[in-house]
C-alpha cells in the first residue's frame, strides 16, 4: 500500500516509488490519517538517500557543488545553522504550464524528479529548509521530512495556478522545515501578503525559533513574490508589507532575522532596494561570493521557454548582518554544468538553483546595531 511507511527498506521504497492518487489534497484525507501513526517512525537519511539513488540509477549523477568560506577565522563555539532556500518547481506547473521547450517530459516524471529533489536536500542536510512551489507537501515532503526529524509547516497560495492543471495535486505554496533536535518553535505566523491594501495571492511563513545550543532566538521567514514583467510595483508593495510584518515579529530587529525567498525580482528592482535599505539592517548572503562582496550572482534561474532564454537572479537569502555571520555559502552551478538545454533537466529537478548558507550568531550583536 502507498501509505505503508515502516522501517524496512522495501516499505520505504513504497513511498518513493509511488505518490498518492492525483487530485486535490482533500481527496487524500483518508490516506493522510493512516500516515499519522507512522510519522513517529524515524527514517535513517542514509537509507532514504540510497533509495533515491536506486530510483535515479538510469539518470546522470547529480552535479557537484562546493561550499565557499566567506568568513575568515570565524570564531564560534557552536555549530553553524545551515539554511537552504529553494524554489523546487511545482509538479503541475512543470508538466502543465511552464513550457520548458528544451526539457524532455520524461525528465519531469514525478516518480524520479521527487527523488532528485530529496537527493539535493539530503546531500546538504539543512537545519532549516525553505521551499517555494510545493504542491506535493502532504503526500511526499511532510510524511518523509517529519520522519527525518523536521517540524513541517505549509501555507498554500489562495488561488494556486496548479489548480488549473488537469490531474493536479492541489495548490502550491511555501513550506518551512526545521530540525526539532536543534530548535524549539516559539511563534509561527502565516502571512498573506497585501499590495495597495489588497490581499494578494502570494504568501509567507515567519517562525521565531530558539536555538537549543545557544539559547538565542531568531526569526526565519520564507516567501514567494508575484512573478512576471510589469508587476514590479506590485512586488514592491508586497515586499513593504512583508518587511512591516517582520519588523513587528522581530520587535524592530531585536530578534535576528533570516528571509529566504524567490522574489521574482532582479537586484535592479525596487523591492530589492527596500530590503537592502530596511531598518532591519539586512544583507544578501550570496553577495559575499562576489570578489567585492557587493554583487549578486549572475543567475539563480536559467531556463528556455518558447519566448526565449531566461537567465535571471531572483532568489535570495537575506540576514541580519548585525547579529549573524555567514560562514560559508554553496557555490552555484556553472554554465558548463547546466548545459545548453538549461534547467530543469535529467540532472537537475528545478529551473531554480538551491541556495545554502551556514550562519553563526555574532558574539556581541547589540554593539553593531
Amino acid at each position: 500500500a502507498v501509505c505503508s511507511m515502516g522501517n524496512s527498506t522495501s516499505r520505504l521504497y513504497s513511498v518513493l516509488a509511488k505518490t498518492l492518487s492525483s487530485g486535490a489534497v482533500s481527496q487524500h484525507q483518508d490516506c493522510l490519517e493512516q500516515l499519522d501513526s507512522a510519522r513517529l517512525d524515524p527514517i535513517d537519511p542514509k537509507d532514504l538517500l540510497e533509495e533515491c539513488q536506486i530510483v535515479l540509477q538510469k539518470r546522470p549523477p547529480r552535479f557537484q557543488r562546493n561550499f565557499v568560506n566567506v568568513k575568515k577565522n570565524a570564531a564560534s563555539n557552536h555549530r553553524p545553522i545551515r539554511v537552504m532556500q529553494w524554489n523546487i518547481l511545482a509538479q503541475a506547473l512543470g508538466e502543465g504550464k511552464d513550457n520548458f521547450v528544451q526539457c524532455p517530459m520524461e525528465a519531469l516524471k514525478w516518480e524520479e524528479r521527487k527523488c532528485l529533489i530529496l537527493e539535493e536536500i539530503l546531500a546538504y542536510k539543512p537545519d532549516i529548509l525553505c521551499l517555494q512551489e510545493v504542491d506535493h507537501y502532504f503526500d511526499t515532503f511532510e510524511p518523509l521530512l517529519s520522519r527525518l526529524g523536521y517540524q513541517c509547516t505549509f501555507f498554500p497560495k489562495p488561488w494556486s495556478p496548479c489548480l488549473d492543471v488537469e490531474r493536479n495535486n492541489g495548490p502550491d505554496g511555501c513550506a518551512m522545515f526545521f530540525l526539532k533536535e536543534r530548535f524549539e518553535l516559539i511563534n509561527s505566523a502565516n502571512i498573506r501578503l497585501t499590495a495597495m491594501k489588497l490581499k494578494t495571492n502570494q504568501v509567507a511563513i515567519a517562525q521565531t525559533l530558539k536555538c537549543h545550543e545557544t539559547g538565542r532566538l531568531f526569526c526565519i521567514a520564507v516567501t514567494h513574490l508575484k512573478a512576471r514583467t510589469g508587476w514590479e510595483r506590485f512586488r514592491s508593495a508586497q515586499g513593504c508589507d512583508l518587511l512591516q510584518n517582520l519588523k513587528n515579529i522581530t520587535q524592530g530587529a531585536k530578534i535576528p532575522l533570516i528571509v529566504c525567498g524567490d522574489f521574482n525580482a532582479e537586484p535592479t528592482e525596487e523591492v530589492y532596494r527596500e530590503f537592502s535599505n530596511s531598518s532591519l539592517n539586512l544583507n544578501s548572503a550570496y553577495k559575499l561570493l562576489s570578489p567585492d562582496g557587493q554583487s549578486e550572482p549572475p543567475y539563480t534561474t536559467w531556463k528556455i521557454r518558447p519566448s526565449g532564454e531566461c537567465r535571471h537572479t531572483l532568489d535570495y537569502i537575506w540576514y541580519s548582518q548585525h547579529a549573524l555571520n555567514v560562514n560559508s555559502a554553496l557555490g552555484l552551478l556553472t554554465e558548463e554544468q547546466i548545459g545548453p538545454n538549461r534547467l530543469p533537466s535529467f540532472n537537475y529537478p528545478s529551473d531554480h538553483l538551491s541556495l545554502v548558507c551556514d550562519f553563526s550568531f555574532n558574539q556581541d550583536p547589540d554593539r553593531l546595531l
